[in-house]
């Protein structure tokens, strides 16, 4: 499970937004409760794609977040990113791509973006599991 405050999910969207027509990434870091991610914060990265069907995280930006995830005593707890055309739901290079069956894999569908769509996902190898978010 999940658990993001609402502001945090907005700032999610609104990065995914901002970025539209192309895809938006970032990473979710936060703590463990039980079974449960609890996200304290949201990394809005740079997409070297710069493309609407891709996305790839900066390697030095990706360093310099990891960093200061530990000195805030955090772990990452997720990765998220934008469909723009498509759903919210992981494409056959997301589940390629995945790195760790231990993190929550967040998908913000911009095909409505009147209303996007907010989904949580683990992967392990060719497995999608849809994953329950709590919001608030």
């Amino acid at each position: 499970m999940l658990r993001i405050p609402a502001v945090l999910q907005e700032e999610v969207i609104r990065h995914c937004v901002s970025a539209y027509p192309k895809e938006a990434c970032g990473i979710l870091a936060g703590s463990l409760a039980g079974a449960a991610g609890v996200v304290s914060q949201a990394y809005p990265m740079t997409n070297v794609e710069d493309s609407p069907i891709g996305y790839s995280m900066d390697p030095k930006e990706q360093l310099r977040v990891e960093r200061q995830m530990r000195q805030a005593g955090q772990r990452m707890l997720g990765i998220y990113h934008s469909h723009t055309a498509s759903a919210a739901y992981p494409s056959p290079v997301d589940v390629r791509l995945a790195i760790s069956p231990d993190i929550s894999y967040v998908l913000v569908s911009l095909k409505d973006r009147a209303r996007p769509d907010f989904n949580s996902y683990r992967i392990d190898g060719q497995t999608i599991t849809p994953e329950p978010v709590v919001i608030g």
